[in-house]
């Protein structure tokens, strides 16, 4: 081999093995921040920092009124800080607030045992105690999350923040109390700030502003919008739609409600959103006998659990009594989310147990045989089952006639007797009968969309607002546990408790 062979072979197998190190070298690197991450490292760091710097110490009893506020910067650096982070981060950081920051339980303990040994003092200073404790309890978190609230756009920050910890208390990716309290403490202030007091009521029209008209269409959560033509329809002739606003979120509707103006109380949706007449109709007020709420959808994730959509369809009662003051119908048109999968757990204990002659009666039984030509038994009882899993039975008119009394008086259970706490476990009748609604007609083939054939078989209910009954059946229903039901409602579960046993 001559030299310049020899060097280039040399050469080449010196960059070869040059390049391998190099490859391992940056492996190495490459494995270590995965198990160590530099990143990481300095976000927890950044982390201390921030909390140290925007979590002010709770002041004195003494001071309480009197120290002065901190700077908004801090609020706005702890905002931009939040919204830089990963998912997994804001986690952490949250656990961190919701732990490191919150109530002083020794201050606490101190005071409760102090309150203890001044029961035979005079009642001032009793009260006073009372007052140390009750602000010894206040976390300091809660300073934070109120000096955020009173900079611009962290009212909105605050509520995508709940919506966080709603999703991270509810996966169970924490299970921390301090989690849980945290979500209790900014729940409280959510609720003091979007009081139906400084809520402001607003219809939306074609003429709307088109951000507005777009945020209605994307949050219409229960019969989607499918183009501007629909939407138009929706907020056009014979229909009225409604929203909450807030001041601290300009532009931004909370609760969305849609109501039909119909001459009689509608037994399916298809009349409402799928019918064209109305586009450019004029309003014939002789024809206007009723108002069907058909859709309510809440749009923020993190103003759950508080109440804004009861005082928005008794705002628009009033609204619509003002410009109708003969209407005297009032009711929903409402979905039943989670009918079609509580059946097929029912169908599935039956066929387990060996019970199927007891779900249909024997006539309805020897239909559905008969239709899909299944075995008596278990073998009927599967095959129900599978049709309902693939809503095929829609594909069958004789399906469709055979399967409506089982199906109406099953539903009708379920909405009137399936409970969680003695409640209505559907929560959609458990908000209209916390409104005072009467549970008062089940429709068959009321929504025939491949949505309402798989929640619910087509079923819808209508709760029924009687104005002068609401506030006595709230009560005997938040109170006592007593469903207002017509007496279509329950025959129908009457029918059903003659035919299963469940």
């Amino acid at each position: 081999m001559t030299p310049f062979r020899l060097y280039t072979a040399a050469h080449s197998l010196l960059k070869s093995y040059r390049q391998r190190a190099v490859l391992k070298t940056l492996q190495r690197v490459w494995e270590f921040n995965s198990m160590y991450p530099c990143s990481s490292i300095a976000v927890h760091n950044s982390m201390e920092e921030i909390l140290r710097k925007t979590v002010a110490p709770l002041p004195t009893y003494e001071m309480r009124d009197k120290s002065p506020p901190p700077p908004e910067t801090n609020s706005l650096e702890f905002m931009h800080f939040y919204k830089s982070l990963e998912k997994e981060q804001k986690l952490e950081l949250l656990e961190k607030l919701s732990h490191d920051f919150g109530v002083d339980h020794r201050w606490a303990s101190d005071l409760a045992a102090k309150l203890l040994d001044t029961q035979g003092r005079d009642v001032a200073t009793i009260l006073q105690v009372e007052d140390r404790l009750r602000y010894s309890l206040t976390p300091r978190y809660r300073l934070l999350l109120t000096h955020i609230s009173r900079v611009q756009g962290g009212v909105k920050f605050l509520v995508d923040l709940r919506a966080d910890l709603i999703e991270f208390v509810s996966s169970k990716s924490s299970d921390s109390p301090h989690m849980r309290d945290l979500n209790s403490t900014l729940k409280s202030l959510l609720s003091e700030w979007f009081s139906v007091g400084l809520l402001r009521l607003e219809r939306i029209t074609w003429q709307s502003p088109c951000e507005i008209l777009q945020k209605i269409s994307q949050y219409e959560a229960v019969h989607p919008v499918r183009n501007w033509t629909d939407l138009k329809r929706r907020v056009g002739p014979y229909r009225r739609c409604y929203a909450f606003t807030h001041a601290s979120m300009p532009g931004e509707p909370l609760v969305v409600l849609h109501v039909a103006l119909t001459e009689d109380i509608a037994n399916n949706i298809q009349g409402i959103v799928r019918e064209f007449s109305t586009l450019e109709a004029d309003e014939d007020v002789n024809k206007i006998n009723a108002a069907i709420f058909y859709s309510i959808s809440s749009t923020q994730a993190g103003l759950q659990g508080v109440e804004l959509g009861n005082y928005l369809i008794k705002r628009v009662v009033r609204e619509l009594q003002s410009e109708f003051p003969h209407m005297a119908q009032f009711s929903s048109l409402s979905p039943i989310p989670g009918f079609s999968l509580w059946l097929q757990g029912v169908l599935g204990q039956h066929k387990k147990e060996g019970r199927a002659i007891e779900f249909l009666s024997e006539l309805e039984w020897r239909e559905v045989e008969d239709v899909t030509g299944a075995a008596p038994g278990a073998p009927a009882l599967e095959a129900l089952r599978r049709l309902i899993i693939t809503s095929e039975w829609i594909r069958s008119d004789r399906l469709i006639r055979a399967l409506e009394p089982p199906l109406m008086r099953l539903c009708a259970w379920y909405l009137y007797g399936e409970k969680r706490r003695g409640y209505a476990l559907n929560p959609v009748a458990n908000f209209h009968l916390q409104n005072g609604a009467t549970m008062w007609r089940l429709n068959w083939q009321a929504d025939t969309s491949p949505r309402g054939i798989a929640n619910s078989c087509g079923i819808m209910v209508n709760y029924r607002y009687f104005l002068q009954e609401t506030s006595t059946n709230s009560v005997a229903y938040m109170q006592n546990k007593v469903i207002k039901a017509s007496e279509h409602v329950l025959g129908l579960v009457s029918q059903f408790q003659k035919n299963s046993k469940l």
